[in-house]
């Protein structure tokens, strides 16, 4: 069993488990009850009723995140020519072809979005025992394959946050910093919800959002009323 913290369980006492808070109390209750010295990271978990052993109902998407994710977002794109050139004036910081390919290949990483031409593809795809088990292959469901780079790279950068459910049907997304305005955090993990319901399978039958909760990081998770997610 994972032990805790001082802070945590001072926090954790407080927490009413039997009441189901709206995303303004819970996110205000956080505010008022951090459990870390440092900007903590505002995030929002999911239990989704959806089989995930069914390739039919995989969730997957991205979400623009209206305030930002209050985190410098560094960017790789795999381009050559006008695309290349476009990726670096909108900002990314690594920018290139065969010299990124060779550079990931031997183990680097330390970027938090890839993006790629289509053309690019190809190549990059075997790529995958690097990039794969960190979620960052160049997708174009999520935006990261495409010939606008400039745009792919601008999106990242504002505060585009992927989501991508796991082998048991959960689904976690940050959702900013909690120095934020509690406005803002709301406004937030409202943008968050709505991609996830918008991303819901057509193949997923009943209640899809089954329960959901906000936490701050290292600290409790106060469950939302289903209202909020419906």
């Amino acid at each position: 069993m994972a032990r805790h913290g001082k802070k945590y369980t001072k926090v954790a006492e407080k927490v009413d488990r039997e009441t189901l808070y709206t995303l303004e109390g819970a996110i205000q209750f956080l505010k008022d009850n951090p459990t870390t010295k440092f900007d903590a990271t505002a995030e929002v978990a999911f239990r989704l009723g959806v089989d995930p052993t069914k390739s039919d109902q995989a969730v997957r998407g991205t979400v623009v995140l209206p305030n930002g994710t209050g985190k410098k977002v560094t960017v790789l794109v795999f381009a050559n020519g006008p695309a290349a050139d476009a990726a670096r004036e909108a900002g990314a910081e690594y920018v290139g072809f065969e010299d990124m390919l060779a550079k990931v290949k031997e183990g680097f990483t330390g970027f938090d979005v890839a993006i790629a031409t289509p053309d690019a593809m190809k190549e990059v795809r075997k790529l995958g025992k690097v990039l794969g088990p960190r979620g960052l292959m160049p997708n174009p469901k999520t935006g990261t394959v495409s010939d606008d780079t400039a745009t792919a790279v601008k999106a990242c950068k504002a505060g585009r946050v992927e989501f991508r459910m796991d082998r048991h049907g959960n689904v976690m997304v940050p959702f900013g910093k909690m120095s934020f305005a509690a406005d803002a955090l709301c406004a937030n993990c409202k943008a968050v919800i709505d991609a996830l319901n918008a991303a819901r399978p057509a193949a997923a039958k009943g209640l899809f959002i089954k329960r959901a909760s906000v936490s701050s990081t290292m600290g409790p998770g106060l469950r939302l009323d289903p209202r909020v997610t419906a």
